[in-house]
């Protein structure tokens, strides 16, 4: 049994930071049943994407996910010491699937390339201090307002990823874009695990449990696999069926009909053409498409990892995080590890908080989740058992952790009020942190030009809000330049 005082100890400063190891494990336990989903999603995101005619396959897809995730999260935790896991980014890698799907001729290596040329382009922006030092020009109120985003963000994915909150059909006919269940009624037996669950949750964590997210999930995840054997849900969606709305979201909790284990294809590393892409799309379209995957993954981390910080309490008293170079280091490695391994940009993940609510603070809890993807490798028919209704109530419950922060916000200065609002509303309005970053930065320093306090603004809040404006505006550049 590892004592405090120990070499472990001191290393990752458990005591220090006031965990100890139990809570280290379970919160590493707890990120990882959060996060698994990956292992099954980004394969079916990226498995057809390849246009040069072949496909990446799901079991190739799925391997690399787990292996890139799994070191990744590992060196965060080693080296960097902190609780936040990475793994394949939701949004970048949708992105560019869109993009090899949607431009003729441009196969998935090149658009690997691109990845690869932001993640070096960050980490030279890591290595110089810039990407610090706008972390650090933050304001204080602005950073508070990226918490109150990411628990919204948090609590929304929960949502909808359990089938409680649904997008209303266009065909509808109503101006309504998501209500409560399918057609405003609650049905299927994956909502009543998530209802479980969460009310479960909500009771352990009240009381204080020690576990009580970790229960939670796993309490959910024994009755969905219950269910499903005793009713035959399915998925919600299955290749050649009719949609089913009680259905499982993405996983069915079954237990594996065939081997359990399997040797993982890794035949996708180093699969990269570092600039094919410029001799396919040309040099300004391909520039372009980098900036865009660049500010895309520079704020999402840093807004994923402001948010996971204040909620660790892991921040000094100015709201600086001890020690952020490192984190930003591996952040950019992420990209360029990602597009080396073919399976898009890897980034911090906002489902870390699942850990951080367990009790987790040090990089101890990064090694337990990291060394888990490793045998996932190994191991994928069961990352099929956790449903997305088993973790959807942890998501939620941590949400609420990190939306309690909002009374620090200063609602008296509308100079800093107004970009804050905007921050955490348009976080999950657009399902996107980097969104919520650029409105807010945008609004900040408009309004303290507006208030006559435009010096008061750091030099590099003005910079930054000039980079979202090209970022929002990217569509009408590529018009106005003929791309």
């Amino acid at each position: 049994m590892l004592k405090t005082g120990s070499a472990l100890d001191r290393y990752f400063d458990i005591t220090q930071r006031g965990s100890t190891f139990s809570r280290e494990i379970r919160g590493g336990l707890a990120t990882f049943f959060a996060m698994s989903y990956i292992v099954v999603l980004n394969p079916l995101i990226l498995a057809g994407a390849d246009s040069s005619g072949g496909e990446l396959g799901f079991e190739r897809v799925a391997a690399v996910t787990a292996l890139v995730a799994g070191i990744l999260t590992i060196l965060m935790g080693a080296w960097a010491k902190y609780p936040f896991a990475l793994a394949t980014g939701l949004g970048v890698n949708a992105f560019v699937a869109i993009t090899v799907a949607t431009n003729p001729g441009l196969t998935w290596p090149d658009i690997m390339g691109l990845v690869m040329l932001a993640g070096l382009t960050m980490l030279v922006l890591v290595l110089t201090g810039f990407r610090t030092a706008v972390f650090n020009a933050v304001p204080e109120s602005l950073k508070t307002a990226i918490v109150v985003g990411i628990g919204l963000f948090i609590a929304l994915i929960g949502l909808v990823n359990a089938g409680f909150v649904r997008r209303v059909p266009d065909v509808a006919n109503t101006t309504v874009p998501v209500g409560l269940g399918f057609g405003g009624v609650l049905i299927g037996w994956p909502t009543l695990v998530f209802v479980f669950g969460l009310i479960l949750t909500i009771a352990l964590v009240v009381r204080k449990v020690r576990g009580a997210i970790l229960i939670g999930v796993l309490a959910a995840t024994v009755l969905a696999v219950i269910l499903e054997a005793l009713f035959d849900v399915g998925a919600s969606v299955s290749p050649g069926q009719e949609p089913n709305p009680a259905g499982w979201s993405l996983v069915v909790p079954e237990l594996p009909s065939g081997t359990w284990i399997g040797v993982p294809d890794l035949s996708l590393v180093g699969n990269v053409s570092l600039f094919g892409a410029f001799g396919h799309l040309g040099g300004t379209a391909a520039i372009l498409l980098t900036f865009t995957i660049l500010l895309s993954i520079f704020f999402d981390a840093m807004g994923t990892m402001v948010g996971l910080a204040n909620e660790a309490k892991l921040v000094d008293a100015k709201g600086n995080i001890p020690g952020v170079d490192r984190v930003l280091v591996i952040d950019a490695l992420g990209a360029v590890a990602g597009g080396a391994g073919s399976v898009s940009s890897n980034q911090i993940y906002v489902e870390s908080g699942a850990g951080i609510g367990e009790g987790a603070r040090t990089g101890l809890a990064n090694v337990v989740t990291g060394l888990l993807f490793l045998l996932a490798m190994f191991f994928t028919p069961l990352i099929s058992l956790v449903p997305f209704e088993a973790v959807a109530p942890a998501l939620v419950v941590v949400g609420f952790m990190m939306v309690a922060q909002v009374g620090r916000i200063d609602f008296e200065d509308w100079g800093v009020a107004i970009p804050a609002f905007l921050t955490f509303t348009l976080m999950p309005f657009t399902y996107s942190i980097a969104n919520g970053l650029g409105a807010g930065f945008i609004a900040f320093v408009l309004i303290r030009a507006i208030q006559g306090r435009g010096r008061e603004v750091h030099p590099l809040m003005w910079a930054v809000a000039a980079a979202f404006v090209v970022f929002f505006g990217i569509g009408p550049i590529e018009e106005l330049l003929g791309i």
